[in-house]
């Protein structure tokens, strides 16, 4: 009797612990429901080379899973198996060496090695951002007689700036293109360095203030997609989205048309008045644009008065202009907050932020108190600058 009642109080407290089990298991469900709303576009992209990094991202791990899958389950096996309580299993301290399995546990490693370092040396070169495209999709190859859709990029704080050259045009934080139609993208930045990231289209690209980047990329099915910023670059980094349209080609020439209806002008002055910092700038157009703004904005000469990049470089190549170039020296110093403008406190941590600078200032400019809106001293080391 003692026996029986033993062996039910344990059924009876392994049930329960199973029950737990279940109720455990059963409340991670609705965490795993959450998960539905994720918007897996990289996984599902729009455009060709969008497309040909997802393949290779499947290749990659594939590829890698021959190797991870067997080892995870020869763990698990060999540990059931030689575990202490199986006296059925071989015991066989003296073993060292085997030749064969040695090959099998060397051998395989180094051909997955081998493919996954082919597949990678032939996508580099195949998706280079520089390289224009030879396809629109697959079986699909760029016909002779296309032209392609150049779209020139300026990441501002916190916003978007594009430039379409043969229209002559330019918008704010919306981006359109034809679909099947090939799209050369010039990116620069104006203040601190961005990524221009649209996951449908292609893989990310860092705009840089006075360099240009290039990505070439094309998309295949109409649709709004989203575009934004994957490098942290302030304060309104986190809006700093727009929206990416993929079009018919009628559908795109309305766009256009559109714009230069609606259009102001994009002058060197609205530019400047456009480029200091803003967030939740709105979607805006512009039915024209001043002359060589792009150029002037990639070469950090937008602000009158400034030399460009291009012309100082002109002068190094004919072996510099001596002691006469200190007189350049004012010309090339860039500023996009616009401080000798008194648009904002020289080291001041935030566009337009009223606050005091804590670093020694220029000459000619308020000397800082050395002290935080709060009245708290700043750090000695900066003090004594």
């Amino acid at each position: 009797m003692l026996i029986a009642a033993a062996k039910s109080a344990l059924s009876t407290r392994a049930g329960t612990g199973r029950l737990k089990r279940l109720a455990r298991a059963a409340a991670l469900l609705p965490l795993l429901a959450t998960t539905a709303g994720c918007n897996m576009v990289v996984m599902h992209p729009s455009g060709d080379v969008a497309m040909q990094q997802r393949n290779l991202v499947l290749a990659s791990t594939g590829l890698m899973l021959l190797i991870i899958v067997p080892v995870i389950l020869l763990t698990l096996l060999f540990a059931w198996r030689y575990r202490a309580s199986n006296t059925s299993a071989t015991y066989d301290p003296d073993w060292h060496h085997s030749t064969q399995l040695e090959v099998v546990i060397w051998a395989a490693p180094l051909v997955i090695i081998i493919a996954l370092g082919a597949l990678t040396w032939i996508s580099t070169h195949t998706l280079d951002p520089y390289r224009p495209l030879s396809r629109i999709e697959p079986g699909r190859p760029v016909a002779a007689e296309t032209k392609p859709l150049e779209v020139q990029v300026v990441a501002l704080d916190w916003k978007w700036l594009f430039f379409y050259p043969e229209y002559g045009i330019a918008t704010v934080n919306e981006l359109a293109a034809p679909v099947d139609r090939p799209i050369n993208f010039r990116l620069t930045a104006a203040s601190v360095m961005n990524t221009f990231y649209v996951p449908a289209l292609a893989g990310m690209v860092y705009a840089m203030p006075g360099m240009e980047m290039k990505l070439h990329a094309v998309i295949n099915k109409p649709g709004t997609y989203h575009g934004q910023s994957a490098h942290y670059s302030g304060s309104g980094f986190s809006r700093m989205t727009f929206n990416f349209l993929g079009q018919e080609p009628k559908a795109f020439e309305a766009w256009v048309a559109k714009a230069k209806a609606e259009g102001k002008d994009l002058s060197r002055d609205a530019y400047l008045q456009l480029e200091k910092p803003s967030e939740r700038e709105p979607i805006q157009y512009f039915a024209s644009v001043s002359d060589n703004l792009y150029s002037q904005i990639l070469n950090m000469c937008a602000l009158p008065g400034k030399m460009c990049m291009s012309e100082m470089m002109k002068i190094d190549a004919r072996g510099g202009a001596g002691v006469r170039s200190r007189e350049n020296r004012e010309k090339l110093r860039y500023d996009n907050r616009h401080v000798e403008q008194g648009d904002e406190a020289p080291g001041a941590t935030g566009p337009a932020s009223g606050r005091p600078p804590r670093s020694e200032p220029e000459p000619g400019t308020k000397p800082s108190s050395g002290h935080d809106d709060q009245g708290t001293p700043a750090p000695a080391q900066l003090n004594n600058r």
